[in-house]
């Protein structure tokens, strides 16, 4: 299933995930904004790896003083859908 969230607090402005629900594993992410490379590093990381996974590496990582990040914002989107699973 593809799921669309909308970021806040940073500079990208959507994250289109695709997860497998059956397995809760990610089958890809993309970016909208922000900052293209480290962002398609953090998307080729996280392909393959179950929501939980990926939400324990990344949450809670900051940019600068913004109290969150892309990579934050993106724990926060698989949380969400984990919780709709």
């Amino acid at each position: 299933m593809v799921y669309k969230y909308t970021p806040t607090g940073v500079c990208s402005q959507l994250i289109t995930i695709d997860v497998d629900e059956e397995s809760e594993t990610i089958n890809g992410i993309q970016f909208l904004g922000g900052c293209n490379g480290n962002l398609k590093g953090i998307s080729a990381l996280s392909k393959g790896k179950t929501l939980d996974e990926v939400i324990s590496s990344l949450k809670g990582i900051q940019c600068g003083m913004k109290g969150t990040s892309c990579p934050d914002q993106l724990a926060r989107a698989l949380q969400q859908i984990k919780d709709e699973i």
